[in-house]
């Protein structure tokens, strides 16, 4: 397999946040060119400021100074050299393809010196800190068919042995901090077992088990046992080589014609502790920095604020930590966050708003100081609201959630969802669904005389199949007994415009969004054959949580 096979397979979602650098690796024999590597914008200056909720989340710097942070990358590398073909096939791809280092290493400047910080502290190789660049090319939203996610790409599985937490609101797996420090305490674990830190970081591809199998069979046989000598698969044969090259062409570029970006050695964010949850964009306005760097720094939250269960921090760039202390202290603890107020109606529970106003039962529970889940109709409600648009990168890590059931409550069982059909009306649906008109358009975000299209999809959860409803003079009631159908919100279904891009097809918008070719086709009247072009608008009817998925 060839180098960077793994997570070139990533899915349509994570191709679209920027992983096109991932193509297949030609490996050609042609002269080596000096190469230059645009320099990146300087990283922020200061660690630590004066407001007490600033913390420096790095080790002690080490006493030596060093002139930028590729020379103290390269002061702690250990690995020892091997000449294996495999390393300078490797190499070579590297060397043809500078544009995939350019990329990697400006959105590595952001989190870079804390790794290499945390190795040093644990007294690791340094090698580490390029790992990322095999595994997500330093991209936290990164997300493979085998639902790996992150920079270090931990399943979910792993992720959760290791500690890091994956919920409605936080994937601890895209997080800086945790999942880097989730992936040194797996490294630490491997070499402890190993004692072979290239048999580690061959089993952090394919997995302890398989590594132990391959050892104990070349032990078995009288063969050596390190990992030059063991039967793996093709994929992990090119993964430990593609460390080892991409160590060699940082530990000397002018060798290899390349000019490697200054990235000073210095941090590029603080940690500031908020106390409580936040809106992404109010935290923006009061760092005075952009809504798109705040979500490049703390990519793990899977929604519009941070997780009311914590972690109760967030990374701003260092320089702008001090001002956005100091604009959070003056603030009060409700005004992080925008609120809606909504009255209860008849029937209705914690878990069917939760889902209408996107949020949580227990984030409902405690932000209204509720001693229980019983509601009363015409009490109000505290609703977190977003302040704006989110960034595609968290719509689809929140589609993602949502579609793999993270963070669902178990109360409902079934589910029934309307295909709509041409000549429909919501009336004639609601009729025969036995579903309230009001309600069922309520629940859809659509209103009663709302034009609806063949295909469309409308959704209805009930609670049990044997509920039923009674029909009276062709207007829907429901009855407050145990034979009532308890309906629940899912997501509504929202008509939005797409704009083509350079390479899309209708097969892939098709799929990106999580609709039928043929619903894409009949909603804008293309032809079976007809091909779309760039800058084209679309027309789709989809969930406001498949946007982008």
């Amino acid at each position: 397999m060839r180098p960077l096979e793994r997570w070139r397979r990533l899915g349509l979602a994570s191709l679209l946040l920027g992983l096109s650098a991932c193509a297949h690796r030609p490996v050609t024999q042609t002269p080596i060119t000096k190469t230059l590597i645009p320099a990146l914008p300087a990283a922020n200056a200061p660690t630590t400021v004066a407001i007490p909720t600033v913390v420096a989340d790095h080790a002690a710097r080490p006493p030596d100074d060093y002139a930028n942070l590729w020379d103290r990358l390269r002061a702690g590398f250990v690995l020892q050299e091997v000449q294996e073909p495999a390393i300078d096939e490797q190499l070579q791809w590297f060397l043809h393809n500078p544009q995939f280092l350019q990329r990697t290493f400006y959105r590595a400047r952001l989190y870079l010196y804390q790794v290499v910080s945390q190795l040093e502290a644990r007294g690791m190789p340094t090698e580490f800190a390029l790992l990322p660049v095999v595994e997500s090319a330093y991209q936290p939203f990164a997300y493979s068919p085998s639902r790996a996610a992150g920079m270090w790409q931990f399943i979910p599985a792993t992720g959760r042995r290791f500690g890091l937490k994956q919920d409605w609101w936080f994937d601890g797996r895209r997080d800086v901090l945790d999942s880097t420090r989730a992936a040194l305490d797996y490294f630490q674990q491997l070499h402890a077992q190993f004692g072979d830190w290239l048999l580690a970081i061959a089993a952090y591809n394919i997995g302890e088990v398989a590594i132990q199998h391959a050892v104990d069979e070349n032990r078995a046989a009288g063969l050596p046992t390190d990992f030059w000598h063991l039967k793996l698969p093709a994929e992990t044969r090119a993964y430990v080589p593609e460390l080892l090259a991409l160590k060699r062409l940082i530990a000397d570029p002018e060798r290899y014609g390349i000019d490697l970006p200054p990235i000073p050695d210095q941090p590029y964010f603080a940690v500031v502790h908020v106390g409580t949850q936040i809106d992404l964009r109010v935290a923006a306005k009061l760092a005075g920095t952009s809504y798109h760097k705040l979500v490049e720094l703390n990519p793990g939250f899977n929604r519009w604020a941070t997780d009311p269960d914590g972690p109760h921090r967030l990374l701003v760039p260092a320089d702008d930590a001090a001002q956005f202390a100091a604009n959070l202290k003056s603030m009060p603890a409700e005004d992080q966050v925008h609120y809606l107020i909504h009255t209860v109606r008849p029937r209705e529970t914690l878990t069917l708003l939760a889902r209408h106003y996107g949020t949580t039962p227990a984030a409902l529970i405690r932000l209204n100081g509720l001693h229980g889940w019983r509601l009363r109709a015409g009490e109000t409600l505290r609703i977190p609201a977003a302040s704006g648009s989110v960034e595609r990168s968290v719509e689809l890590a929140a589609a993602r959630v949502d579609r793999e059931g993270g963070g669902r409550s178990r109360e409902f069982h079934g589910s029934a969802i309307y295909r709509v059909r041409r000549g429909d009306t919501l009336g004639a649906i609601a009729r025969r669904e036995h579903v309230p008109l009001a309600l069922l358009a309520r629940l859809n975000h659509l209103g009663r005389h709302d034009r609806i299209v063949a295909g469309q999809r409308l959704h209805v959860e009930r609670v049990a199949s044997r509920h039923r409803a009674r029909i009276f003079h062709g207007r829907a009631r429901l009855y407050a007994s145990r034979h009532i159908p308890k309906i629940r919100h899912v997501h509504p279904v929202r008509r939005m415009t797409y704009r083509v891009r350079k390479g899309d097809t209708v097969y892939s918008i098709a799929r990106q969004f999580q609709v039928s070719m043929q619903q894409l086709r009949h909603w804008n009247g293309l032809k079976h054959r007809r091909l779309i072009r760039t800058g084209q608008r679309l027309v789709l009817y989809v969930r406001p949580n498949r946007q982008e998925g």
